[in-house]
């Protein structure tokens, strides 16, 4: 028995995704959890290809989405911890060709028209509006505000592009929302990862190299796949008879060429494990420092003003989102627990978390000392296993 875990409590949490594999509602997955900084569980469980019969692999390969986010983040603040960056910055110093990007607010017509009237933005995006997720852009993909329209029609989030490209199409179309007034999900951290390249003068898959993945030794982390026999598949609905496309993240038959700071990390629970493991060490791991003490503690503190608004598709981050209502703040990259109670979900104060949409979900408890990843391609069953893999952890503790 793990030590710090109660007598085959741990065991509940492989076999209810056992149990979930059997019956047809995943096709497979990877759990991971370490106390202490040792590991109490890691599981390969199901199928990593359903279809073909392929057994799930400790090693499997995973699209990461949205936890490529803190990857991005963290490789910001070295820069940060280096003098090369500040939080309070104009956007505009980094990227001038953001620096004085318009609002677009819909106007309804009597007729029930909508049209878009652009207005001057009240301050500049910051750096931290970037990495809060204040700073007013969106992704297209979620919503069908005329915004969100003008995102798809210049295809912002084209796999094939630059970042210098991707910045050049922002360029030219009109913030959702105010900065500073609305956490708004989009392509905040997209926009980072070109702010990154620009200090570094290098790509981003180099500098996460360098500064993350290098050093944390993740060698099975970035945005290319050396091993496609590897990479975990979704498996067909049964319901539909149709298999989630994923291939909008990573497309072994045409692999990106866009380093998006946002999305687009290939990832493997052992790597992404050592990445949460660094942050709860406080930003060192096995002698190695990544980043400072304080940064991460300012990287995993609520950055949310009090009067903020929330834009339409927050409840779709589920136990994520950064509602106060759910005593949830938001920090830099990352959800933050603010409040002991109000949330369904148990946990400690002060822990901190993220996920994709693919199904990927780590979270990190300092009071327990305690790293969890889920690694999982389902991304519609996604709320549901963050909520049950949490359940089953925390009985588990001794």
């Amino acid at each position: 028995m793990p030590k710090g875990f109660v007598s085959g409590g741990l065991r509940r949490l492989v076999d209810a995704f056992a149990r979930d594999v059997e019956r047809g509602a995943i096709p497979g997955a990877v759990v991971l959890v370490a106390r202490k900084g040792k590991p109490a569980v890691f599981e390969a469980i199901g199928f990593q290809d359903r279809e073909r019969g392929v057994a799930m692999q400790r090693n499997a390969v995973f699209r990461g989405a949205s936890i490529t986010k803190p990857l991005t983040v963290a490789a910001a603040l070295t820069l940060l911890d280096e003098g090369e960056l500040e939080l309070a910055a104009p956007l505009g110093r980094y990227l001038p060709a953001l620096a004085e990007l318009q609002v677009g607010v819909e106007r309804v017509g009597d007729a029930g028209e909508r049209s878009l009237v652009l207005e001057p933005a009240a301050r500049p995006i910051t750096i931290q509006d970037l990495m809060r997720h204040t700073a007013g852009f969106t992704y297209g993909a979620f919503g069908d505000s005329l915004v969100q329209r003008a995102y798809r029609r210049a295809n912002v989030t084209d796999l094939q592009q630059t970042n210098a490209q991707m910045v050049e199409r922002l360029a030219a179309l009109p913030l959702a929302y105010q900065p500073g007034s609305t956490f708004e999900y989009g392509m905040s951290i997209e926009v980072l990862g070109a702010v990154i390249e620009t200090i570094c003068g290098q790509s981003l898959d180099r500098v996460l190299r360098e500064r993350i993945t290098g050093p944390l030794q993740m060698p099975d982390t970035g945005f290319a796949l050396a091993d496609v026999d590897r990479l975990a598949q979704p498996q067909i609905d049964p319901a539909t008879g149709v298999r989630p496309n994923l291939n909008g993240l990573y497309d072994p038959a045409q692999p990106p060429a866009w380093f998006s700071g946002g999305g687009g990390i290939l990832t493997t629970a052992g790597d992404y494990a050592r990445f949460a493991q660094m942050l709860l060490d406080r930003g060192s791991l096995d002698g190695r420092r990544v980043l400072a003490r304080k940064t991460v503690a300012l990287m995993t503190s609520n950055h949310l003003p009090p009067n903020v608004a929330f834009g339409p598709f927050t409840p779709e981050l589920g136990i994520t989102a950064p509602f106060p209502q759910f005593g949830q703040g938001f920090g830099l990259g990352v959800n933050v627990r603010i409040d002991p109670g109000r949330n369904p979900n148990p946990g400690s104060v002060g822990d901190f978390s993220w996920a994709g949409i693919s199904g990927t979900y780590f979270w990190v408890d300092p009071v327990e000392e305690l790293v969890a990843v889920l690694m999982l391609q389902a991304p519609l069953e996604r709320v549901h296993y963050r909520s049950l893999m949490r359940a089953l952890v925390y009985q588990a503790l001794a």
